[in-house]
Parts: structure tokens; C-alpha cells; sequence
């Protein structure tokens, strides 16, 4: 990390064991702006981790600790402050500011975690690394599936709409078995993905159901031949073009592996001669979205008390509060460490051309040369005076 190395490795562990959930009217005291100002200097660490390939340290202490559902949560409790008690707090009658800036760090807020957690899990450094984990994931969910598949006669309503109408699951595995995204031909050799990793399949087993191709193959028995799956499955023209597929896969040896699969063999038989049917058009039922029901059942009708709370404990701060918080802000934003995790070189306020020197009265405006900096000062002068004054007052 070098010398642009912002937290030490026992620092970003303490800050990431105490990231905790906050209560919406929390939203913008002490112990919450302490909190952000700890997540914006986990998000700029983890940048110049990833963006110097020291690996992934910030995202590794995340999923140690347990705390992607706290950013989770944030999140949702963040969007619901901005829709149920920001638009009361401005209503207000004594809602005047001396200072909105505070405000708009709760605001911000959301986009900080967004950042980070976009940071840890995508950033571009990690992308081999993480195609190949969303792989493994991707086939360790489809046995997750199949043993849902087991329960099918006794899930929830919204559970089996979402399986059958919303994904279509039994489509997708026909597809799954098309194209087999477990199996591979290296070297003129058959390889199958198990235990974690490429194994090459002797010709002696190449006749030999793979543990993935079985699971798939029970789902489908499952959704398709469970009375409760079959009841609520519509099968339209297009779900039964794939479902037909299935029949060129059914061959002997298959069958003489999997016995059970001559009972999937003739309801295909009897579906090749059947009707298809229209598209259905019944209520699709959703599982309610459960942090934002739990956050708005704990506040609900207090939306009005919520925000005269944080007008009068939180965002009434006074000028000396307020010149401490914006010295706390200036020490975790800092100047060199954003610089060096920005995406693109800064642009001349005059011409737009990349910038490599800075006003140095107010830090605030970049320039190509010296004489963009004097032709742009008619317009830069005044603000430039004023913010250079704003910084000697601090």
C-alpha cells in the first residue's frame, strides 16, 4: 500500500467490528456521523487495496465479522428516512439550518455503502477471481435448489409463483442440461467441475451420470410430477417447446441409472399430445420485503416525532459543534488518498484539458498551465477569495 496507506490492519479491523445498525432517529448523531466517517475510510482503504492488487483485506473482515447484513440494513434504513421523515422535517415550521450540510451526509450516506460494498466485491482487480466464485456459487445453488425442489408439495404459495411463473424454473434447467456449463472439452479430454475444480473423466466414465447432471434431473422430476407444482405450472406453448427437449436426453442408459426418470419419460409422452395452455393470469403473491417491514412497523405513526427529535438533538448543531464536525470530515477526506482512488486525472476549470496544478489560495480549482489559471481568475476570483478566508477563520 505504500505511503498512501490509510488504515493499519488492527485499525480496519476494529472499525469493521463496530459497524452496528442505527435507529432511524439516530440518523445524523454523534455515534452514527462517527460511523460514516469509519465506513468512507473502509471505502477508500479497500479502493487502494484493490486498485494496488493487495488483495481483498476489507472485504475478507466484512464476511468475518458478519457485517454485510448490517451494510444491508443501513441501506434500506437510510432510503426509508429519506421517504418517511425528510419530507416532514423540511415542513417543519422552525426547520431553519443554520448549516444543511449535515443533512446531506445522511443523504450521502447510502451512496457511501453502495461504494464500498461495491468496491470489495467488484472492483476490476477482482473479477477473474470473482467469476470464478460466482461459478462455484452458481453450482452449490443449484443443489440448494434441488433439495428445495424435495419440499415442493409443502412450500409457501408466493415461494412456488416465484419458482414456477416469476423464473420458470423448469425451463431454465432444461437449459442448464443443453448446455451443461459443468462439463468441458480441454485437450480433446472430457473435464467435469467437482470438489472445487477441473477433473478430467476417464472413457470408461464418460456414460456416467455427473452428481450435477443428477441433481438437475431431480428437480425436474420434482416441479414437474408433484401434484401441488403441476397445479400451478402454466404450460404454454413456449414451456412446452423446452420441456420436450428433455425427451432426447431420456436414453437407456440414463433410465438404467435413474430408474425413477421412466415416470418423467411419460408425462413428456402424454404433454407431446396435449393442448398447450394460455398464459395465466392470476394474483401473483411476493414475500414482503422483511427489514423494511420490520423498520416500518418499529416507527410507524412516530415519522413527525422522529424528525422534531433529530431538528432539535441532531441537526440544530451549534457553530462550534459544527466547525469540529467539518475539521473530522476534512481529516477523513483526505486530499492525497482521494486523489490517488479517483477514476480520471483532474480536468481544467478553463479549457478541460487534464490538470496537474491546483489553485494554491483555495485547493478547490485545477489547471493545465498558468495561463488558463489567469484567464479563468475573472471568473474564479471571487469564490477562490472567499474560500481561502472561509479556511483561515477554521
Amino acid at each position: 500500500m505504500g505511503d498512501l496507506e490509510l488504515l493499519l490492519p488492527g485499525e480496519a479491523d476494529v472499525l469493521v467490528r463496530g459497524l452496528r445498525s442505527f435507529q432511524i432517529r439516530e440518523m445524523g448523531s454523534g455515534g452514527w456521523n462517527q460511523q460514516h466517517e469509519n465506513l468512507e475510510k473502509l471505502n477508500m482503504q479497500a479502493i487502494l487495496d484493490a486498485t494496488a492488487s493487495q488483495g481483498e483485506p476489507i472485504q475478507e473482515l466484512l464476511v468475518t465479522h458478519g457485517k454485510i447484513p448490517t451494510l444491508v440494513e443501513e441501506l434500506i434504513a437510510v432510503e426509508m428516512w429519506k421517504q418517511k421523515v425528510f419530507p416532514v422535517l423540511c415542513k417543519l415550521e422552525d426547520f431553519k439550518p443554520q448549516n444543511t450540510f449535515p443533512i446531506y451526509m445522511v443523504i450521502h450516506h447510502e451512496a457511501s455503502i453502495i461504494n464500498l460494498l461495491e468496491t470489495v466485491f467488484f472492483h476490476k482487480e477482482l473479477q477473474k477471481q470473482a467469476e470464478l466464485m460466482e461459478f462455484e456459487i452458481a453450482l452449490k445453488a443449484l443443489s440448494v435448489l434441488r433439495y428445495i425442489t424435495d419440499c415442493v408439495d409443502s412450500l409457501s404459495l408466493s415461494t412456488l409463483s416465484r419458482m414456477l411463473s416469476t423464473h420458470n424454473l423448469p425451463c431454465l434447467l432444461v437449459e442448464l442440461l443443453e448446455h451443461s456449463p459443468w462439463s468441458r472439452q480441454e485437450g480433446g479430454k472430457l473435464q467435469q467441475f467437482e470438489s472445487g475444480r477441473w477433473q478430467t473423466v476417464p472413457p470408461s466414465e464418460q456414460q456416467k451420470l455427473s452428481k450435477l447432471d443428477g441433481q438437475v434431473w431431480i428437480a425436474l422430476y420434482n416441479l414437474l410430477l408433484s401434484p401441488e407444482a403441476r397445479a400451478h405450472y402454466c404450460l404454454t406453448n413456449f414451456a412446452k417447446g423446452q420441456l420436450l427437449k428433455l425427451q432426447a436426453f431420456l436414453t437407456d442408459t440414463l433410465l438404467d441409472q435413474m430408474p425413477n426418470l421412466a415416470d418423467l419419460q411419460g408425462f413428456l409422452a402424454h404433454l407431446a399430445l396435449a393442448e398447450a395452455q394460455p398464459p395465466k393470469k392470476d394474483l401473483v403473491l411476493e414475500q414482503i420485503p422483511e427489514i423494511w417491514e420490520r423498520l416500518e412497523q418499529e416507527n410507524k405513526g412516530k415519522w413527525q416525532a422522529i424528525a422534531k427529535h433529530q431538528l432539535q438533538h441532531i441537526f440544530s448543531t451549534s457553530e462550534q459543534d459544527l466547525r469540529l464536525q467539518a475539521q473530522r470530515w476534512a481529516e477523513t477526506y483526505r486530499l492525497d488518498v482521494l486523489e490517488a482512488v479517483a477514476p480520471e486525472r483532474p480536468r481544467c476549470a478553463y479549457c478541460s484539458a487534464e490538470a496537474s496544478k491546483r489553485c494554491s489560495r483555495c485547493q478547490n480549482e485545477w489547471y493545465c498551465c498558468r495561463e488558463c489559471q489567469v484567464k479563468h481568475w475573472e471568473k474564479h476570483g471571487k469564490s477562490c477569495v472567499v474560500a481561502a478566508q472561509g479556511d483561515r477563520a477554521k
